[in-house]
């Protein structure tokens, strides 16, 4: 889910088109790119229970699980039912709020931030296009390898399309509400796989559902 690495910008979540559309829990919200193009963001799915895609996702997820940039919390929500040890963090406070509605655990941070636990999370998760977070996927594959134990699983989405690019957007809700502009980048499933190689991860796993890919990451 779309949201500034630490540092980068300060933006006023509470009224962001974000924010908005996570308390409603419906869109639209867009991402613009610097051509003028809107990618439409999945608003409903992220504020709904987990779906068949993601039950693929947390059927690889060993406990504890790290869930970075969680969103409103579906997945930290159904991995707690389930009984796991999990924690998301998401530097929306719109974001942390819903999941703690929803029984999780969450902390209002960056990935970027001092985290707890670093160095001994089983298994972390970038769903929902996160691998942008920062706009930088190899930094961003770094700091995972850092809060991961040796031998921890990534489990990241790709987006759909065989894309690679890093860009500068901004949130747009199609009625007149804009976010600052934040660095984000987008991979394919063969980007990733290149991005990651070249991150020091070895790639275990790479499956479609429901027309979304995945690739499955082990730390070295």
């Amino acid at each position: 889910m779309p949201s500034p690495a630490a540092g980068a910008i300060s933006l006023p979540w509470c009224e962001d088109p974000y924010a908005v559309a996570l308390r409603s829990g419906s869109g639209p919200l867009y991402l613009r790119r610097p051509d003028g193009s809107r990618l439409p963001l999945d608003i409903e799915r992220w504020c709904a229970r987990a779906d068949a895609a993601d039950r693929t996702v947390l059927r690889r997820c060993i406990g504890p699980v790290l869930d970075i940039g969680c969103g409103p919390g579906r997945i930290v929500a159904e991995l707690a039912r389930a009984g796991s040890a999990v924690l998301g963090i998401d530097p929306s406070p719109a974001a942390v709020v819903r999941t703690r509605s929803l029984g999780g655990a969450a902390l209002l941070r960056s990935v970027f931030d001092p985290l707890p636990g670093e160095g001994l999370w089983r298994s972390a998760l970038l769903m929902d296009g996160n691998i942008g977070l920062g706009g930088d996927p190899v930094m961003l594959l770094a700091r995972v390898q850092e809060l991961l134990a040796p031998g921890g699983v990534l489990v990241a989405e790709a987006a759909c399309a065989e894309v690679e690019e890093e860009v500068e957007v901004c949130l747009e809700n199609g009625a007149g509400g804009r976010s600052s502009p934040f660095p984000w980048a987008r991979l394919g499933p063969a980007a990733m796989r290149r991005r990651a190689e070249r991150a020091g991860w070895t790639v275990t796993g790479q499956w479609k559902a429901s027309g979304r890919p995945f690739l499955t990451l082990t730390s070295r």
